[in-house]
């Protein structure tokens, strides 16, 4: 656990926030499955890489949006969507590096949280996995009435914590992600992807607790190095 600090950027992280797609899961290649079947049933051609970027952090509605730009068709495909089969598309997914043993650390010390675009896949997901003990609070896009980068789903989890915006951060992997965390008010920590600015960088998940312990005691912003549990000042 974090003791408490006191001084201008120095902060006790008491609940952590998760992305999903990209941050708990790697879900690139089970959301080009998931969009190609629509896709296909539809007799389009399949994604191409920035249409994947895209869809990979948008809602669902979004990405139709995005992909059929026809109201008539995407009403379509929205009907098609909800008789599809998920149970190929979730088998697709598969669980970051060091993910569980890092959710046991934080259990019973830190507040456990979902900030997602995901909609009704997040169920089955955490199910798949058995994470579902591990998150205090899981919101989706269905959970708000604006999805990220509003930071209505981060408002609503500090809401339920009772926790002040320095005591949050926010762990996700995209452009949406680290403009949801600036919009919100809570300290970014950026997974993957060093091309994003953000407080903090991860290259795995053993470095995550490691990380918000040293943050009550080392004021100001640092980026972690390739070696799990350095910090770059």
């Amino acid at each position: 656990m974090l003791e408490e600090q006191h001084g201008r950027g120095s902060s006790r992280i008491r609940a952590v926030i998760f992305d999903c797609d990209g941050v708990l899961v790697e879900s690139r290649q089970a959301n080009a499955a998931f969009y190609n079947t629509i896709l296909s049933h539809f007799n389009r051609e399949p994604l191409t890489e920035e249409e994947l970027s895209y869809v990979h952090s948008h809602t669902l509605e979004q990405s139709l949006a995005f992909l059929f730009k026809d109201s008539a068709h995407r009403q379509q495909a929205l009907q098609y969507w909800q008789n599809m089969d998920y149970g190929p598309i979730l088998a697709l997914l598969t669980l970051q590096p060091g993910l569980r043993e890092c959710l046991r650390q934080l259990h019973g010390n830190y507040h456990i949280a979902v900030a997602t675009n995901r909609t009704t896949t997040m169920k089955g997901l955490l199910r798949r996995f058995a994470l579902e003990p591990y998150f205090d609070m899981v919101v989706t896009s269905l959970d708000v009435s604006q999805p990220k980068p509003h930071p209505e789903s981060i408002d609503k989890i500090i809401s339920f914590f009772q926790i002040d915006r320095q005591e949050a951060c926010y762990v996700g992997d995209s452009a949406v992600d680290q403009e949801t965390a600036l919009r919100a008010g809570v300290c970014f920590i950026a997974y993957r992807n060093r091309e994003l600015q953000a407080d903090y960088h991860l290259s795995h998940f053993s470095q995550l607790v490691p990380l918000l312990e040293r943050m009550a005691f080392q004021p100001g912003k640092g980026k972690l190095s390739s070696s799990p549990g350095t910090v770059e000042e």
